[in-house]
């Protein structure tokens, strides 16, 4: 059996993986005047260079003669992984904002919207919708409907459905809620890079070392959470390292605002 205070935990992240991005989004066009357009924009770009370009390039290396190699090491899944998540999204945010939002005024909010848009539907999608798809496993565990559901599984999926009905009736509630601190941190740090590509792209020049930088620092987090949990660190110590970095991200991004966007960068990230 699931315990109860289990479910209690996945309902609540459930909803707030949808209730969050969402009051963001409202409060940035309602209370600051943000463009809802920028914010799709960031949404649509993560869809597409994060889920559909990355997926189909995992597709053919993961899958191909040394896709074993890469998984088979952490290092090199983690310098890969890192690579990739780097390379798409920040390109996406740089093609986007490059070609996407040329009539957005040069200052900080259009980087922060964006920003919003990329973090809020990887909160939706990466944690509001598979809490959901968790919540409803947990309640077929716990209405024994397991037979059921590995009778209607292909075969290769069966032991691989067997191990998630396992780990749902071992895991603890604070796991589930370090999930939802995991989509703080995530949705700082794209904030965070995404006004350091917003400041490479509208001031060009001397800044747009920015894009190369925003790439590296995004591989960094996601490949040392990598190693972190390929490693044995806990689960809370792999937490608190990156919200530090993602903080230190935003902080920098912060920064790099008040530089690049003096009149108005205050104003935007009040």
């Amino acid at each position: 059996m699931v315990p109860t205070a289990n479910l209690i935990v996945m309902v609540v992240n459930a909803l707030l993986g949808f209730a969050i991005p969402v009051f963001l989004c409202w409060w940035a066009v309602k209370k600051h005047q943000a463009k809802l357009s920028t914010i799709l924009i960031g949404a649509g770009t993560f869809v597409v260079f994060a889920l559909v370009l990355e997926s189909i390039v995992h597709q053919i290396v993961l899958k191909g003669p040394n896709g074993a190699v890469i998984q088979g090491k952490t290092l090199y899944y983690a310098l890969y992984g890192g690579l990739m998540a780097g390379i798409f999204e920040e390109t996406g945010r740089f093609l986007s904002m490059k070609f996407l939002l040329k009539k957005e005024p040069t200052e900080t909010k259009p980087g922060v919207s964006y920003g919003l848009g990329h973090g809020g539907v990887e909160m939706v999608i990466v944690f509001g919708i598979s809490m959901i798809s968790t919540l409803t496993m947990a309640i077929m565990v716990n209405l024994g409907q397991t037979d059921t559901l590995l009778s209607s599984a292909p075969a290769e999926a069966k032991d691989q459905l067997t191990a998630t009905f396992e780990q749902l009736q071992t895991t603890s509630a604070g796991t589930y809620l370090l999930g939802l601190w995991e989509r703080f941190s995530a949705l700082t740090l794209h904030l965070g890079l995404s006004i350091l590509v917003w400041a490479a792209v509208r001031k060009g020049g001397k800044w747009l070392w920015l894009f190369p930088a925003a790439i590296l620092l995004h591989a960094l987090v996601d490949g040392l959470a990598v190693i972190l949990s390929k490693t044995g660190a806990s689960m809370v110590t792999v937490e608190l390292i990156i919200m530090a970095l993602a903080i230190a991200v935003a902080a920098l991004a912060w920064v790099v605002a008040r530089r690049a966007f003096p009149a108005k960068a205050a104003a935007a990230t009040e």
